[in-house]
């Protein structure tokens, strides 16, 4: 049996990368599920390549009705609402994140907004719809090395970090407020992985040299969207229904390398 038959699942942030590809391991593994993105082109591709037990919705995730919206329309048209993943998030360098004397206000909270606002009200909408329902839950968060395992020379944008490291002090207060309802949150934490918000790392040599050695699995490599799906179908499948308020890195070795600079 498929580990995901009768689930309904909601990807904010899965139209693209690494949610476009848990996505559709969604889908391969039973699930029928809701992807969210906010360039029309994306929704409208995703929907087409990831096929029939799919609904896709063009929004901001920023916007406070936009994860209502999306599991209202994922328990109107698939009868249920399991698991959110919330995927939705991003650099906020052009935005003026950068090391902390060059970073400017309006960069920090554009970058807060984006990556920590959002996922706190996909996690509201969440909550709420569990509760309603009086059914257990998941909840899966994408957060990332770099909220607790800092790489100074290549990727010095504090206010994400911050962002990142919040994630997960959010995530675990919420797990454990909410474990007597059986609602379920736990954290990803990638390192560096080939996705639209990568692009820079991904096409700088020096990085990819760095990267080599800081991540040094698998001959050492940039990560691949692909790499954090089976992490994701375990959080929102029943296999994981007694762990909560745990963070896991998906990094390649990250997080216990030194690395090593070119």
């Amino acid at each position: 049996m498929s580990l995901l038959a009768e689930k309904r699942i909601v990807v904010i942030g899965g139209t693209t990368g690494i949610g476009l590809s848990a996505a559709q391991a969604f889908v391969d593994e039973g699930a029928k599920v809701v992807v969210v993105g906010r360039n029309k082109e994306n929704v409208a591709q995703a929907k087409s390549q990831l096929g029939k037990n799919v609904q896709a919705l063009s929004a901001d995730a920023t916007a406070p009705d936009t994860a209502v919206n999306a599991i209202n329309l994922c328990f109107g048209k698939f009868g249920g609402f399991d698991g959110l993943y919330h995927v939705a998030g991003g650099s906020g360098r052009k935005m003026g994140d950068g090391p902390l004397h060059e970073l400017s206000l309006d960069g920090w909270n554009k970058t807060l907004e984006l990556n920590l606002t959002s996922l706190m009200l996909s996690n509201q909408a969440a909550v709420k719809k569990f509760l309603e329902l009086k059914k257990a839950g998941t909840i899966f968060n994408m957060g990332s090395v770099m909220g607790f395992s800092p790489s100074p020379k290549y990727f010095s944008t504090h206010a994400y970090a911050a962002a990142k490291s919040a994630i997960i002090g959010f995530s675990k207060s919420v797990a454990a407020y909410y474990a007597k309802d059986n609602i379920r949150v736990n954290v990803i934490a990638p390192a560096v992985a080939k996705t639209p918000m990568a692009k820079r790392a991904a096409n700088d040599e020096t990085i990819l040299s760095f990267i080599k050695s800081k991540q040094p699995l698998d001959n050492g490599r940039i990560g691949k969207p692909e790499d954090m799906n089976g992490l994701a179908v375990y959080f929102m499948s029943d296999q994981s229904g007694f762990t909560t308020g745990q963070v896991i890195a998906v990094d390649g070795g990250w997080s216990i390398s030194e690395g090593q600079y070119s």
